[in-house]
């Protein structure tokens, strides 16, 4: 019993693999795939860990200087390069420190707070971007399935047919002409297959771009809960990152401006001299701003054009942003309608004309051209439905997955 229960399990485990492949795979499990393995993602992660670790120190003060040297060393003369013979030759050692003011170390910690800041963004707008291609391509491989579907049962239907063509011919019930009708529906019926197989593979590879494994089969995309024009603007990604932006201007802004007043350097030193008595030096260094109007005040307002600027290009953004969502809502809804009409107006007459003229058919008072007709007339109505379908899918989820969301945070 324990062998074969080991056996079973050694089993199972090699089959295991195999099993978790062959599942049908969801969007979510196509989003989260994505995101682990996202080298994008993996980068603006490493811009906000760097970006942190610079602000740890914005605030500190510089590193102290150590100052060694001698003074007063004689040049000429018989005591000439001689450290003891001269009372004015001392050998020095000393240190200086500049120190900034408090005020100016906040705005130094701020600007670098606001540096952080918009990494952490741009990390989350790598995220969203990976999920929205990561959704599209889910959704193209998805459609190019279900588009498929149809082209085969087309194929099947021509197949079909020919066969029931050739019956009736070898039955003087039919016609060559009509047999040969129906064996070039089959080839075009065939051909259109292949390209449309030729497209979903080509859709699963940029697929298996984003999640890295070859999908198997795919789950239809459920409802999305599609955001209120407010919170799509505040979280789109452009808008999110220059709102950044010009935080981290303004912060420059205010360090520039705090540099009108110089840093002083505090300096200590102390002097050994041979035979006599060793001194302390104390001194210190204060920038004198002879022009501040010429260049600190100009560096100032350099770097407060460039805030307006920042909010100029936010501003922009936020109208582009606006417009870009209530055109989306607008084909949304556009397509929902459609799709409405189309199904109501087209799908359900075709369907009706398909069973009509099977039921003329079999009763002989039809054609086998009149049915093939109905019959593809029925199944382009469904592509056609099927493309608005997806047209509808890919607006959807270009408003649900461009905002930035919880989802997405580093």
């Amino acid at each position: 019993m324990s062998i074969f229960f080991s056996r079973a399990t050694a089993l199972a485990v090699v089959l295991l693999p195999c099993l978790a492949t062959a599942a049908p795979l969801s969007l979510d499990t196509a989003l989260e795939l994505a995101a682990r393995r996202s080298e994008t993602a993996r980068a603006a992660r490493a811009g906000v860990l760097s970006a942190t670790q610079a602000a740890q120190a914005a605030a500190q003060l510089p590193d102290p200087v150590l100052r060694v040297g001698i003074d007063n060393l004689p040049a000429t003369g018989p005591d000439r390069f001689h450290t003891a013979r001269e009372s004015m030759t001392m050998q020095r050692i000393g240190i200086s420190q500049e120190w900034l003011s408090a005020d100016k170390r906040a705005a130094r910690q701020a600007a670098a707070d606001a540096a952080v800041g918009r990494e952490r963004v741009q990390a989350q707008v790598a995220a969203a971007q990976v999920r929205l291609q990561t959704a599209l391509a889910y959704l193209d491989a998805f459609y190019a399935g279900e588009t498929l579907k149809l082209a085969a049962l087309a194929e099947h239907h021509a197949r079909e047919e020919l066969e029931a063509s050739r019956a009736r011919l070898s039955s003087a019930a039919g016609s060559s002409q009509e047999m040969l009708a129906m064996a070039g529906a089959r080839g075009a019926a065939q051909d259109d297959a292949a390209d449309i197989r030729q497209q979903q593979s080509a859709a699963r590879v940029a697929l298996e771009r984003w999640v890295g494994v070859p999908p198997d089969g795919l789950m239809p995309v459920g409802e999305l809960p599609l955001p209120a024009e407010e919170a799509y603007v505040a979280g789109h990604a452009t808008v999110a990152a220059l709102q950044r932006d010009v935080d981290v201007a303004r912060q420059a802004a205010a360090v520039t401006a705090s540099n009108r007043k110089p840093n002083w350097t505090w300096e200590l030193a102390y002097g050994q001299r041979s035979g006599y008595s060793d001194m302390v030096s104390v001194g210190v260094s204060i920038p004198l701003p002879v022009a501040p109007g010429e260049r600190q005040d100009r560096d100032t307002a350099a770097r407060l054009a460039l805030v307006e600027k920042a909010e100029a290009d936010l501003a922009e953004a936020t109208r582009a942003a606006g417009a870009e969502y209530r055109a989306l809502a607008s084909d949304a809804e556009r397509l929902q309608q459609r799709i409405e009409r189309y199904r109501a107006g087209v799908i359900v007459p075709a369907g009706q004309r398909t069973a009509a003229a099977t039921a003329a058919y079999r009763s002989n008072q039809a054609s086998l051209a009149a049915l093939f007709e109905a019959r593809h007339a029925e199944l382009e109505a469904q592509r056609k439905l099927l493309a608005l379908q997806r047209d509808l899918a890919r607006t959807r989820i270009q408003l649900a997955f461009r905002p930035l969301t919880a989802e997405v945070a580093p």
